[in-house]
Formats: C-alpha cells, structure tokens, sequence
C-alpha cells in the first residue's frame, strides 16, 4: 500500500506527514492566530480541506492505509505554503470524511482562494496505489475569512458552510468563500459570497477519472 506522486515519486508516507500538527495543536495554533489579528487588525483566513473517500479506502484496503493517506496529504499541502502557514488535523479517528485545516495569517479570501487552487492542483496528483490498483482522491474544500470579533468556531462553521454550499450547488466542482459573521451558530448558514474557478483546475470537488 502506498500513494505515488507525481510530483514527489520517491517521498515516503513518512516524511510526508512531517509538520501535520494534530487536534488539539492546530486548535491552540488558530487561537493564537486570532488573538494576533485582533491585537494587530491584520487578516487571517482557514481552508477546511475534506478527504471524502477514508472510510471507502479502509474497506478496500485497510485503516492503515486510511491514515497513511491523511498523513500523506497533509504533508503534501504543507510543502505548497508558506513558512508560517499552518495545516493540521481537525478530528482523528473514523468518519465517511476526514477534515483538515490550513490556517492563512495575513491572507484575505482572494489570496486564500488561490492557495485552494494551488492545492487542489497538488491533490490532483496524487494517486493511491493499492493491490494492484491506482486511484486518485476525491477531496472538497472551503474557504472562511476571519473578521473581528469572530470566533474559532464561528470561523470553523463558516468554511464547512461554504463547503456544504458549494457540494450541494454544483457537483462539478467550485469554491465558496467569505467572511465569517459573528456570532455564528454551530450550522451557520453558506458564504453569501461565493467564486469559482473558470479554468482548470476546478476548485471543490476532485473527481476520479
């Protein structure tokens, strides 16, 4: 079992996962990350990504390569950003899908849009190899930008909001983006505003071909 890489064939799942902070780290990391943009009225934006097929992967193949899989992933998206970027795991543990989180100090939604783009296109070229067969990953992404006086969680419901929105409008693929609204409820409803790609790659939904 393995995930070969267009990109980076000889990257082992091992050193992929280098710099996946886990839960309770990533939650401290945007904390933190919102207090400074409230003390410095500097923008801060987070990109939920989804890995939608974990629990299909682990019926085919086992749970191992399940996590190997989050791990790889996220150790792929962290090579794509900056030096103080951020990418960690929202939840461990089994789900239909698995959420990870990028958090974007200083980025407003257009520069966090284009790191979506940027990630899809490297999402896209993963595909997992197991008994014999290759297979890329289906993966779906939202994008909120934090304002003042919003909350972690607030910031969190946004992005899975716009996620949700873009999943239920076009099952082709796009990203729905905005700025969260404080306070927000648990079930916050979509982004009002939303953009999505015109030329490849799409931005939302990644499709097997």
């Amino acid at each position: 079992m393995a995930a070969s890489d267009s990109h980076t064939p000889s990257d082992s799942l091992v050193q992929a996962g280098v710099g996946c902070l886990a839960p309770a780290a990533l939650r401290e990391r945007l904390e933190e990350e919102i207090v400074r943009a409230e003390r410095h009225r500097t923008l801060l934006s987070c990109l939920l990504v989804v890995i939608e097929d974990l629990d299909e992967i682990a019926r085919e193949h086992g749970s191992a390569l399940r996590e190997q899989t989050v791990e790889y992933v996220a150790g792929a998206l962290a090579r794509e950003l900056r030096r103080f970027d951020r990418v960690g795991r929202l939840q461990a543990g089994r789900g239909s899908s698995h959420e990870l989180l990028i958090i974007l100090p200083g980025a407003d939604s257009p520069r966090g849009e284009i790191v979506a783009r940027r990630a899809l296109e490297r999402l896209g070229a993963i595909k997992l190899e197991a008994q014999g067969t290759r297979r890329p990953l289906r993966v779906s992404m939202g994008l909120a930008a934090w304002r003042q006086d919003v909350s972690a969680d607030s910031l969190l419901a946004n992005a899975r909001a716009a996620m949700r929105s873009v999943n239920g409008e076009n099952a082709n693929g796009g990203l729905a983006s905005g700025a969260a609204a404080a306070p927000a409820p648990a079930d916050a409803q979509p982004a009002r505003e939303q953009a999505r790609a015109e030329v490849p790659p799409p931005v939302g939904r990644l499709r097997g071909q």
